[in-house]
């Protein structure tokens, strides 16, 4: 598992290069990137929601996710995700998965639906996209932070607010 996990970034990476020939929008990287196999939620949807009604997983690092992370987000780490890890959540439970640009969540949203969960949305743009659309993070202390880990360089071009840290 964690070979395609890995082989799945190398392909993300290699997109993200090629892009950096010609400009494009966020919008157009993200319909190049997303395979459609999970319905995602816009960054304003979810805002709305009541955080009573859905749980929020973040699929980044641990290293990313104590940089910041969505309030109330739970880690579930990308590279060791074993559907263990979720086994106290009904299969008829809302989940919203995330990371950086949701690319790795749109992968475990592949996993969850395969398994049975029945509500399960990727969040559009992840947390850059959350971000980006002026919505606020927290650090490893729950305490308001600009600082987001943009994974590395590379992918900092697509984080137009906040800190961007990326080592």
């Amino acid at each position: 598992m964690w070979y395609q996990n890995r082989l799945s970034l190398l392909f993300v990476q290699f997109l993200l290069a090629l892009s950096a020939c010609g400009q494009i929008s966020f919008d157009e990287r993200m319909e190049q990137l997303y395979k459609g196999t999970v319905p995602v939620i816009q960054s304003k949807a979810l805002a709305q929601l009541d955080p009573e009604q859905y749980v929020l997983l973040d699929v980044r690092s641990e290293e990313e996710y104590r940089v910041s992370h969505i309030s109330k987000a739970r880690l579930i780490i990308y590279n060791d995700f074993e559907l263990e890890q979720i086994k106290d959540l009904p299969k008829e439970t809302k989940i919203v998965v995330y990371c950086a640009i949701g690319v790795r969540s749109e992968s475990v949203g592949e996993q969850l639906l395969r398994s049975g969960f029945q509500d399960v949305s990727n969040l559009y743009g992840g947390i850059f996209g959350w971000k980006n659309e002026g919505f606020s993070v927290v650090d490893q202390d729950s305490k308001p932070t600009e600082r987001v880990h943009t994974y590395n360089k590379s992918w900092s071009k697509w984080l137009y607010e906040g800190e961007k840290v990326y080592e």
